[in-house]
């Protein structure tokens, strides 16, 4: 499901109609927006709040943009760009798709709706806000609580194996995901990125030519795993018959909505089938 859903939120970060919705408001460069638009739900926070909560980003990244983004634009302006900037790019990548979008928000708002927000900050802050009556700001609201949702349970599963934010992105990119999708789109310098995989090394996750050891890949694995279970819950309520068509409703639109996607990514999200390789 989160690779459904996944990408139809992420148009919030992709998509040149959400950058364009920030820029047009002040707030230049694709990092103030993006910390502005997600961190909204909390609230006018310095940054501690969110380097715990986003988890992989480097402290001094977020430093960089929080708290100054709010003397640019209140949290409550922020989450009106956000949600233009994200019905802008989906009016575009959806057009012709009008009835799924309905059919797929009514399928997935009773998922979303009352999500249990213990110990998932962003999902809980998310949550408080008022569903929208259009059929398209509710896809993507609903989207959104999903996959805050998940992620929460996956930065809980992240620490419970012992990882620091720049310790799983290296782990991870010595998996599956390029480095130079990981690193500066986190803001790890070199430095904090080399001590982070000599801590790994130390602990016998990295073999010292930095590739995953077995013990490495099964600790992400059991990482990825709980992560999956702490996210069933939403779906635990659904037949089998009810996910066949909710994977049938919400395919064309996530190859839709990946077209704005770029493959690989810094969110790890994987190319839909049929979304073809860009040539050139």
């Amino acid at each position: 499901m989160w690779a459904l859903y996944e990408p139809i939120h992420a148009v919030a970060y992709f998509a040149p109609e959400a950058l364009a919705a920030y820029e047009d408001a002040g707030l230049r460069g694709f990092w103030r927006g993006y910390f502005a638009g997600r961190a909204a739900p909390l609230g006018p926070v310095g940054p501690e709040p969110v380097v715990a909560s986003f988890f992989t980003f480097a402290p001094a990244m977020v430093a960089r943009a929080l708290p100054d983004v709010w003397s640019l634009t209140a949290p409550e302006r922020a989450l009106e760009l956000r949600r233009a900037g994200a019905t802008a790019a989906l009016t575009r990548l959806l057009a012709g798709h009008e009835r799924e979008v309905e059919r797929a928000a009514e399928a997935l708002v009773p998922r979303a709706a009352g999500l249990d927000g213990s110990g998932r900050v962003l999902a809980a802050a998310n949550g408080a806000l008022d569903f929208p009556d259009k059929p398209l700001e509710r896809l993507w609201h609903a989207t959104t609580l999903l996959r805050e949702h998940r992620g929460d349970g996956h930065v809980a599963a992240l620490v419970a194996a012992g990882l620091d934010g720049c310790e799983a992105l290296v782990l991870r990119s010595a998996v599956d995901l390029p480095r130079a999708e990981l690193q500066p789109h986190r803001g790890w310098t070199d430095q904090e990125w080399h001590a982070a995989a000599q801590r790994l090394t130390d602990r016998a996750l990295l073999a010292p030519d930095g590739a995953a050891t077995a013990t490495g890949r099964d600790l992400l694995g059991t990482a990825e795993t709980a992560t999956d279970q702490a996210a069933e819950r939403p779906w635990r309520p659904l037949a089998p018959e009810q996910v066949t068509t909710l994977t049938e409703l919400l395919t064309p639109l996530t190859t839709a909505c990946a077209t704005a996607l770029r493959f690989p990514n810094p969110i790890g999200v994987p190319r839909p089938v049929g979304v073809q390789k860009p040539t050139g």
